[in-house]
């Protein structure tokens, strides 16, 4: 069965796996690289993030490892469990599993996230897109006539984008439109305008208008800061399949 991998920040449990009894005699840059070189033969990282030991326990670190795809976390758990990879000692890997009482609002990925994925399933070649049509929503040059007395909602900048695209290697072809609002505290008057040019390429024959576009699928809204924020780890929220996280206490 195909696995569906959304252009997202991976916060699923099944995609998250718990690394410990790593050694603490590498600094954490280096298990860093260590971690990173071993499991991403199981598929694409989003993340690796290594952290010391509790005062209570032992010694040493453990990391928490995000994926994209579900399947690969598992494939990599069974493959990595009590195996010794790059220490002499074994580690133990473990799939997340989130309580039930936690949920987490699901982030979009930046640019170049969105980029790095699609070339990893694609590759770097076989996929490509284009701006259909890049237009500003901003209202602030009409609020600048209004009465100032007046009070007024706050002002924001809001940008529409629809783009398309092409994986020429299947002959498929997808539209898609978006919307981003920022919110803006003050404007300057000498600060300018924001101007932005679209210049479609030469060869592009079949062009999608406005009216076809309507409707065609939902638009999302979402603030700029959000396109590169990254997720923070609530490693409170998790535990583990067969057995509970819980580090050497000390003899």
């Amino acid at each position: 069965m195909a696995e569906l991998v959304p252009f997202a920040v991976p916060i699923e449990s099944d995609k998250t796996l718990l690394v410990w009894e790593l050694s603490s005699g590498p600094t954490a840059e280096a298990l860093h690289h260590s971690l990173f070189t071993a499991f991403s033969q199981f598929g694409l990282l989003y993340s690796v993030r290594v952290f010391p030991n509790a005062a209570v326990a032992h010694p040493g670190f453990y990391a928490v490892i995000k994926f994209y795809s579900a399947r690969a976390a598992r494939r990599a758990q069974k493959a990595c469990d009590r195996k010794q990879l790059f220490q002499k000692s074994p580690v133990k890997v473990r799939l997340g599993t989130r309580h039930k009482a936690v949920q987490h609002q699901a982030l979009a990925l930046n640019s170049s996230r969105c980029q790095e994925l699609a070339n990893y399933y694609f590759g770097f070649n076989g996929w490509s897109k284009r701006i259909i049509k890049l237009q500003e929503l901003s209202d602030l040059e009409e609020r600048e006539n209004e009465d100032s007395m007046v009070p007024l909602p706050k002002q924001s900048l809001r940008f529409f984008c629809a783009l398309e695209v092409m994986l020429p290697s299947y002959d498929c072809r997808s539209p898609g439109v978006g919307l981003v609002e920022e919110p803006v505290d003050k404007v300057e008057e000498e600060s300018g305008k924001i101007a932005v040019e679209y210049r479609p390429s030469e060869d592009i024959i079949d062009v999608r208008y406005e009216e076809e576009l309507h409707g065609l699928i939902q638009v999302h809204c979402s603030p700029w800061k959000q396109c590169g924020q990254e997720e923070e780890e609530y490693l409170s929220d998790f535990s583990l399949e067969e057995e509970e996280f819980r580090l050497p206490e000390l003899d």
